[in-house]
Parts: structure tokens; sequence; C-alpha cells
């Protein structure tokens, strides 16, 4: 039976990658610690603790199926609480995304899915490949896991990332669009204690899967980027133990504690461009190895296309996410500035 030989191996995301044939059909059943698992589909699982919890936690990864670390994040996290290693104080649900990519380690198969959220999946041409449909599958998840809880307890959405290029400030977070709604410091404060302590704040609805959650679910939603893309087996996971730790306690305490929020540790930015690719030949005007945040001057060219320069507006504007291989239509760049709460 397929429960007994996950509960062996805690081997639930190489079971979803090499027979996701699978899990066509929801499973359910409970841990002899008394945790309930729910795996409504290949890569998705929900573990529902046997206590009364407050929080309710969703880890995605490999939205980008080539961003590594978190990937093998969250399989051990996966791994321990299937094997009873780890014991959830909180319900958790855990997100693989992009099977598929993870399988040819590119970024994805046909389509960023990261660009597919919001129902932007069935927009244009609809559901057309692989990437959408399962764009749309996530979203319900999503849906299914915050609206089956108590109304009264949290709902928290980390999107874990690696960048593609190196960054100056190796790890960090974009903050999506509240609306008008106050920034939480408490949430600033949880991922300064993962080590990161640069947050972007965006200043637009966007279609990524943690605006997705945090508009339509009033989640403390994320992107945290968690340094650079890497192949499987080769990061360090060193680099990553105050991310582990902390989405630990989180996870299998009650009351976490972690420091208060310091606006002196921590680097915060506002959008100031974002530019999107709209000819096939733009290209961007610096290295490909210059990193995220490489601040320019103003009046610096920082790409073009035909018949358009896109200018550095000020003196320290920064770049962030810098891709001229984006589909048409798509951001290609984002510059930020410093900012304050």
């Amino acid at each position: 039976m397929l429960s007994a030989l996950l509960f062996e191996s805690g081997q639930f995301l190489q079971f979803s990658r090499q027979v996701p044939e699978s899990f066509e059909h929801a499973i359910h059943f409970e841990l002899p610690n008394g945790v309930k698992v729910d795996i409504t589909a290949p890569g998705i699982i929900e573990f529902t603790p046997s206590t009364p919890w407050d929080k309710n936690i969703v880890l995605s990864c490999g939205v980008h199926g080539n961003e590594t670390a978190p990937i093998e994040i969250c399989d051990e996290f996966v791994q321990g609480l299937i094997t009873g290693n780890i014991v959830p104080a909180q319900r958790v649900m855990f997100l693989f995304a992009n099977l598929p990519s993870m399988d040819i380690a590119e970024r994805f198969v046909e389509e960023n899915m990261n660009r597919l959220f919001s129902g932007a999946h069935s927009q244009g041409p609809g559901l057309i490949n692989s990437e959408r449909v399962r764009a749309k599958q996530l979203e319900q998840a999503v849906e299914r896991f915050f609206l089956s809880s108590p109304e009264k307890t949290a709902r928290l959405h980390y999107d874990l990332h690696t960048a593609i290029r190196a960054s100056k400030n190796d790890k960090f977070a974009v903050y999506p669009f509240l609306h008008g709604k106050p920034h939480n410091k408490e949430q600033l404060a949880f991922l300064s204690a993962c080590g990161v302590n640069t947050i972007l704040l965006s200043e637009s609805p966007t279609t990524t899967f943690s605006y997705y959650s945090t508009h339509q679910f009033n989640a403390h939603g994320f992107t945290v980027e968690l340094g650079k893309v890497k192949p499987f087996g080769e990061n360090n996971m060193a680099d990553f133990s105050a991310v582990i730790q902390s989405l630990k306690a989180l996870i299998t305490e009650k009351m976490p504690t972690f420091p208060e929020f310091s606006a002196e540790k921590t680097e915060l930015f506002r959008v100031n461009q974002v530019i999107n690719k709209q000819h096939d030949d733009f290209k961007l005007h610096f290295d490909d190895e210059t990193p995220n945040f490489t601040d320019f001057k103003q009046g610096d060219v920082l790409a073009s296309e035909s018949g358009k320069e896109y200018l550095c507006e000020q003196d320290g504007e920064a770049i962030v996410f810098p891709n001229a291989n984006v589909a048409l239509g798509q951001r290609a760049l984002l510059t930020v500035v410093p900012t304050q709460l």
C-alpha cells in the first residue's frame, strides 16, 4: 500500500516525480503520532496536527524547476513529517509546484508558471499547457487549504525560490502589493530570523503565487529568494541553516518566538520601474554576471529595444530580476530604490 511505503521512506517528492499516477486520486491517512496526512495530487501534501493549531502555513517551492535549494529543504521537511521525526504543532501544506520542469532541470517547460496565478492561467488562449493547468490546480489547493480551517487562524504563504543570478543581498524577499493595508512587522521579523534582511515592497498587482494568496485570502505571503540557482545536490545546506531552523520552529512550536523587527538591520526597497520586454531585440546594457541590487547613476542606460531606451531615473536606483530571455510582454527587469515603512 502506498501509504505504508510513504511512511517507511518519506519519499513523497520522489514518488510524485517518478510515479505521479499514484496520486491521481486523493489519499488520506493518519500517522502513529495522530497527525493526519492528506495528499490531493502529485506534489501536494498537507499535515494536520492532532492538537488545535493557530497557523495555516503554505510552503511552496519548485514554481521554477531548476531552483533546487527550496525543493531540497521542503523535501527534507516532508520526509521528517511523514516518518514522525518532525511533529507539527501547526497545519502545514507543501506544494512542489512544477514537477516536469524539475525533471529537465529547467526554469519551466513551456511557460513561466509564476506569471500564471490570480487567474492568468485561463486568460488569453486559456489552459493550453501543463504549467497553466498546474497553476490552476495549485490555486485550488491553496483555496481549499485556507478556507477549510477555522476563521481566526492565521494564513501564511512563503513561496520559496532561488534567483537566476547572484545577488549583492544573498537572500531577499518580495512583499506583495497590499492595496493600502499595512506591512506586518512580525512577518518581517520572522524573515530576518530566516536570514532574509532585504525586503522589496511591491507597489502593484502581479500574477505571482505569493500575491495570489495575499490578495485572495488575506494571507501573509512572500516570494522568498534564497541565493542563486544550482543543480540538485550542489547546494551547501549550511547556507540555509537559519531558514531551516526558523521554518522548523514555525511548524513545530505552538508559540515560536523570534527577535523583534529592527529597521536598522533590514534593507527596504520599493519598486521604481517595471520594464517589460516588447520587442525581440530587447537587450540589457550590463553584464550577465551583474548581481541583483547593483545600483546605477541617473541617466545610465539599463536596457533598450526598438525605438526605446530605459534609463536609470535617479542615483542609487538598483536592478533586480534582470532577464532578457522572457516572452514578449513579460517583465524583463525591475528597478528598486531604498525606502522605509
